[in-house]
């Protein structure tokens, strides 16, 4: 009896120091980017508020209807930035689960009037940098679930990001 014990207790230890040393998912080295549809039309209303970590004056919500799942699975959206003055600026962006960046494609200060990034890069998720913390706020609300995108279908996206503490 003691050896099975000492057994199945070698067993455990050993798929457990396994499982650390495993990473989460690589990186797909031979992925490509799907060619990023045109900046969608946006409001400002009806916005799902994305939850910062640290305070700030802006308040961001990403505009559901702008919201895809691309081929490359890649989450496209467009994330709205305003103040209580009235000012208002909107990103349209990508979000890589597996790699943990984001891109912004476009930028907007009123719905309509887009002027494209010119050479749009894949940056790092990064909380100390105040330009990609809403993209990691997004992401950790709902948007990936671990190192995968956070849903099958923009609906499932929708309800995770609506309800980020009911997730299974």
């Amino acid at each position: 009896m003691l050896a099975k014990f000492k057994y199945a207790f070698t067993l455990m230890a050993l798929l457990t120091a396994s499982a650390i040393t495993m990473p989460v998912q690589a990186a797909d080295e031979d992925w490509q980017e799907a060619e990023a549809p045109p900046p969608p039309a946006w409001r400002k209303e009806g916005l799902i508020v994305i939850e910062l970590p640290i305070r700030s004056s802006l308040i961001f919500g990403v505009d559901p209807s702008t919201l895809t799942i691309g081929p490359d699975w890649v989450v496209r959206y467009v994330m709205v930035a305003y103040n209580p003055a009235g000012s208002v600026n909107a990103m349209y962006e990508g979000l890589r689960c597996d790699t943990g960046e984001f891109k912004t494609y476009a930028r907007a200060s009123e719905p309509g009037h887009w002027k494209k990034v010119e050479t749009p890069v894949w940056r790092e998720l990064d909380n100390t940098q105040s330009a990609t913390r809403h993209a990691l706020a997004l992401a950790r609300q709902g948007a990936c679930k671990s190192h995968t995108v956070g849903g099958r279908t923009a609906a499932e996206l929708i309800q995770r990001l609506k309800n980020p503490r009911q997730d299974p």
